[in-house]
């Protein structure tokens, strides 16, 4: 299960949004009317007027369960409540409504954030808060965590143009990484795609702090694209797939270097005569010497003695 919270600022566009989809069903209230988008952000304005000076007092976050999971409302119903309680939304209005016109079953959350006493409800670092607490949620009612994208559950037809181009810039990056060795060549790919690389630079230095990609006139933060793809997190793939590379040029040395011992090394003579043999087959084949890892001599704590001073 994945959260996301919404930045919104207006009830009634929010209350519209959630309620006017197809199939919509709204599976618990609290605090407010239900049977019109209307009567409903009435409610919630009503109580967000007695703390006028909290403008931003509407809280939208949405709950994505994996592709096929379909949990029932009663199950539902706790997840949200548990949510709620958890990011301290209490004592307040709030309504959860159910969307299926996705591959993956969702849910909608909106609750206000001045308290049925008139208090306002903290909201400090909200997003992050919520993703973590749908983290424990889903170990808590053992639903499938949803650890990577699953492009084969992904219908693209069902998204609107900004979803659309945000999963074909992280199709088109998941196959030129591979076929790349720096961030240089993986910018060249994406280019023949369409797809333009905008990078960050720290203030005064050519050292880049971020990157964002953008097609069409859609434009999205590594991060946005999936947290591997920020600027550390491309960084750090390319450094393995190098490293993983030179892994594969040692393995096949050392096969090579085996071979050639296997046909010129005496089997019945000494580990230092073999040893000695290898050295020389080495600088024959023009390679490295390969050294056994020196071990490392454990650290001996020495108490320093003091020195008493003569009276």
């Amino acid at each position: 299960m994945i959260s996301k919270v919404v930045p919104a600022s207006s009830f009634s566009h929010t209350c519209r949004y959630i309620n006017s989809k197809q199939g919509a069903e709204i599976i618990v209230s609290e605090g407010v009317r239900e049977h019109s988008y209307k009567a409903m952000a009435e409610d919630f304005i009503r109580q967000q007027q007695q703390r006028p000076s909290k403008c931003l007092a509407c809280f939208h976050g949405i709950l994505s369960f994996y592709p096929g999971e379909k949990p029932s409302n009663e199950l539902m119903k706790a997840i949200a409540k548990q949510y709620l309680d958890e990011l301290g939304i209490v004592n307040t209005q709030y309504a959860v409504t159910k969307h299926t016109d996705r591959a993956h079953l969702h849910m909608h959350i909106v609750a206000n954030l001045v308290d049925n006493n008139g208090k306002p409800i903290k909201d400090s670092y909200i997003g992050l808060r919520g993703k973590k607490i749908a983290q424990w949620l889903t170990e808590e009612y053992r639903l499938i965590p949803a650890v990577r994208k699953n492009l084969d559950l992904t219908h693209l037809e069902n998204l609107n143009q900004s979803e659309v181009n945000r999963y074909t810039i992280y199709m088109a990056i998941a196959e030129s990484l591979p076929r790349s060795e720096s961030l240089e060549e993986v910018e060249e790919l994406l280019k023949s795609q369409g797809i333009e690389v905008q990078y960050k630079l720290k203030r005064g230095t050519d050292e880049k702090q971020g990157i964002s990609f953008k097609l069409g006139k859609y434009s999205f933060k590594g991060s946005q694209v999936d947290r591997k793809y920020s600027c550390v997190g491309l960084q750090k793939q390319m450094a393995q797939q190098h490293s993983l590379t030179l892994e594969k040029e040692i393995l096949q040395r050392a096969a090579e270097v085996s071979r050639h011992q296997q046909k010129e090394l005496k089997p019945k003579s000494t580990i230092h005569t073999q040893a000695k043999q290898a050295r020389n087959l080495l600088e024959k084949l023009q390679m490295p010497e390969i050294k056994e890892p020196e071990m490392q001599q454990p650290l001996i704590n020495k108490r320093r003695k003091r020195k008493r001073k003569k009276l």
